[in-house]
């Protein structure tokens, strides 16, 4: 019989890696520029889909932020109210047609810049 060995834990084998802010940002802001180019549908679909795996990483990352803050403490309150209203946004489907698609886009892209403005402001962004 072969010797295994035993498996790495999950926190080992999982270090924490820092989100990229700027990367994050600069995928909203091909949104809500105000001289953004329209995108394309196959643009659209690759902006939403990073849009909100961008969200899905922020949200884990924010409330880990406010950790430790006290119950009344006003950054903590205005972080978790912003993590639950992205998560809200995450639920949400975009209508027909690409006007409602670019604006459902753009909500998450408000979304991700929230979060990551409520991280850096609770100094989370630190690895």
């Amino acid at each position: 019989m072969p010797h295994r060995t035993p498996a790495p834990s999950a926190t080992a084998e999982f270090a924490h890696v820092p989100v990229d802010i700027a990367t994050m940002r600069t995928a909203a802001r091909r949104l809500l520029d105000e001289d953004a180019e329209l995108p394309s549908v196959e643009e659209l679909e690759t902006l939403t889909l990073l849009l909100r795996g961008n969200i899905m990483l922020m949200i884990p990352e924010v409330e880990k932020a406010t950790l430790g803050l006290p119950k009344d403490d006003v950054p903590r309150a205005c972080a978790l109210a912003c993590v639950g209203e992205s998560r809200m946004r995450l639920g949400l489907e975009p209508g027909p047609g690409l006007p409602a698609g670019i604006a459902h886009a753009q909500r998450l892209a408000r979304s991700v810049n929230a979060l990551c403005d409520h991280l850096e402001n609770l100094g989370g962004d630190q690895a």
